[in-house]
């Protein structure tokens, strides 16, 4: 079973960034990332919160 995210944060480290990811009673985990991998990591975060957002908010899709 995965991990959950218990806190993050990002910050810019020279010309890159370090994502560090705080987990429920596991280690903390950090990872280094360029401008461009966030930019796309947004991107899909992005698309797979507006593809969930009618049943996360329990709208139906049929109701206008």
């Amino acid at each position: 079973m995965a991990d959950k995210i218990s806190g993050f944060d990002i910050t810019r480290s020279g010309e890159e960034y370090l994502i560090a990811f705080e987990t429920e009673g596991g280690p903390r985990l950090e990872l280094s990332a360029s401008y461009e991998q966030l930019d796309l990591i947004a991107e899909a975060i992005d698309a797979q919160l507006d593809g969930d957002e009618e049943d996360a908010l329990g709208v139906d899709a049929e109701e206008d």
